[in-house]
């Protein structure tokens, strides 16, 4: 029978994702996709608690905030129009108060802090290799806040970069989390901006960096989500109407198979319950008031109750 398809060989992960973990996730986009499904399935989730990151370097420092629970003052923000921002941060912090932004900031990296801690994933998600540099003081941004380009240069990372830069991080957390269990995925958004073949590069340049991470770390592992969209998903419908990011049925099958890299038959058998449940809960009834409905809402709560005495843990 002929394949329609490539399928792309995922190792499983010997360390299981179950209901008892708890993860952080950072980095573009695609981390946004995976935390809410992870949310959705029921489990202990904190996802980017800086905002959206796609470069490297943004992540790293990221990270090296909430070990160190830094606190942001207004000398670290930037005032431009009529908002107060944070180079370090996506624009989602960004306030006409700068002492409301600060809150946000601030609050964010205590509960990014706080998990932290207490995370037994991380999952980190690299979106392209490119930097924008501030250049009045030479440091890299997590976003340019619709600023003048003028104000910023760009240059590309290189492997070397990004495999130190990491390293020294990995030790650092392994100080205050030695336990932890970090899992890298390449975003499969394309960054069309600077061409195809930019794009191309700049995602290699990511896949030789985590790979070489791999290689150093015996904790550090790495999720194919990048080669499955690209080769299993070969196909535009299952990409968005821009054409650049995965479609709604393009992550689902992603998150499939992230299932079938990191969890164990018992985990994925809960979170089809789960998933199911939330399926149910979504049900939009064109007649509320009437006798079938009430037995389906009956019957529903009847199913969350019993399955909140098996997994009291779980917050459903």
């Amino acid at each position: 029978m002929n394949k329609f398809t490539t399928i792309v060989k995922t190792d499983p992960l010997n360390h299981k994702i179950d209901h008892h973990s708890n993860m952080l996730l950072m980095g573009s986009c695609f981390s946004e996709y995976i935390g809410s499904k992870l949310k959705n399935a029921g489990f202990s989730v904190e996802v980017n608690p800086l905002g959206v990151l796609f470069n490297p370097v943004s992540v790293e420092i990221g990270l090296e905030y909430l070990i160190e629970n830094r606190r942001f003052t207004q000398k670290d923000l930037f005032f431009s129009g009529s908002l107060w921002g944070s180079f370090a941060h996506s624009t989602l912090f960004s306030s006409t108060d700068p002492d409301v932004c600060l809150e946000k900031i601030n609050t964010n990296i205590d509960i990014g802090h706080a998990h932290l801690l207490k995370t037994d994933f991380l999952l980190l998600t690299l979106g392209t290799a490119w930097v924008y540099v501030l250049k009045e003081t030479g440091e890299v941004v997590a976003n340019c806040h619709k600023l003048p380009a003028v104000k910023f240069s760009s240059r590309r990372l290189t492997v070397q970069e990004i495999v130190v830069a990491y390293a020294a991080l990995f030790q650092n957390i392994r100080t205050v989390n030695p336990d932890m269990q970090v899992v890298f995925t390449v975003s499969p958004v394309r960054h069309w901006k600077d061409g195809a073949h930019e794009n191309t590069i700049s995602k290699g340049i990511l896949h030789l960096a985590v790979d070489e991470l791999c290689k150093q770390f015996d904790f550090v592992h790495y999720f194919p989500a990048y080669e499955i969209q690209l080769d299993e998903l070969r196909d535009y419908r299952f990409y968005a109407e821009d054409m650049i990011h995965p479609s709604s049925v393009a992550v689902h099958h992603i998150w499939q198979r992230f299932q079938s890299f990191c969890m164990d038959k018992e985990t994925l058998k809960i979170v089809e319950r789960i998933e199911e449940i939330r399926s149910q809960e979504g049900h939009r009834a064109i007649h509320p008031d009437s006798s079938e409905h009430q037995a389906f809402l009956k019957k529903l709560d009847e199913k969350k109750q019993k399955f909140r005495i098996e997994y009291p843990y779980i917050d459903l």
